[in-house]
């Protein structure tokens, strides 16, 4: 293994999965403003991501790779360790949303969905083999979904993916404890990203007349959770915050 940059020795390092989407980008900027080298890990959108780099003062690198391929994961942890050579703070947010009603899914929608889940739960592994543990410390925040709890139509594989990573959250919470690394979910509702601006707005009227805050929740709403758990919490473990406006109480 090399070196890692000397302008990056000493510093906490966050990787963010899916880095280039709106909540990803918020947790970017919001881990980068609390003193983090962030790690950018995108799967396409190399212009985006040197944006999201440039505008936190270069205080990070960019990771591509697809999360559902087990070998770029892989590839994405050799980056790491070349350039940092610790995580401190992993955030799971890389996300794949199916909107089809059951009776139309294929095979193949479902086992492309899922892969996303496989992903992230190969990723915390390695994270935590190669890094956490023998740190040892560290703080895994997965983001999941205010629909693994509420469900929603059309979208059965999305929420049982994210009922998963709940799920992983609260049984990893358990074998880790002792360890000084804290597990976390982080469950937003609906949130001005991509998805929801190329909703028709008759749709979101009807999304927000739900929310008894009575708005959608913008992305730095939900990454200033985000950093609150990567830097304190201390006592909080196994737990899902929901950040949802009220939809939902957990």
């Amino acid at each position: 293994m090399n070196d890692p940059l000397n302008k990056f020795q000493n510093c906490p390092v966050a990787i963010i999965t899916g880095g280039t989407g709106g909540i990803g980008e918020a947790c970017c900027k919001s881990l980068a403003e609390e003193g983090f080298i962030v790690g950018i890990n995108y799967r396409k959108d190399e212009a985006k991501a040197q944006e999201i780099l440039s505008e936190i003062d270069n205080k990070g690198f960019l990771i591509p790779a697809d999360i559902t391929d087990i070998d770029q994961i892989e590839g994405m942890l050799s980056i790491i360790k070349q350039t940092t050579g610790r995580v401190d703070v992993l955030v799971n947010n890389a996300g794949y949303s199916l909107n089809k009603m059951m009776i139309a899914m294929t095979i193949d929608d479902f086992d492309h969905q899922r892969a996303v889940m496989r992903g992230a739960w190969f990723l915390t592994k390695r994270i935590l083999r190669l890094f956490m543990l023998r740190q040892p410390s560290g703080r895994i925040i997965n983001i999941s979904s205010v629909t693994a709890h509420t469900g929603n139509a059309g979208q059965i594989p999305y929420t049982m993916e994210k009922a998963s990573i709940d799920a992983m959250t609260k049984s990893l919470a358990r074998e880790v404890a002792g360890r000084n690394i804290l597990v976390n979910s982080v469950a937003p509702g609906f949130i001005d990203t991509k998805m929801t601006c190329d909703l028709p707005d008759s749709v979101k009227q009807k999304i927000i007349e739900t929310i008894p805050l009575g708005r959608i929740g913008n992305p730095s709403e939900v990454s200033e959770v985000v950093a609150f758990l990567a830097t304190k919490g201390s006592y909080i473990h196994g737990s899902i915050v929901h950040v949802n406006g009220g939809i939902y109480g957990g």
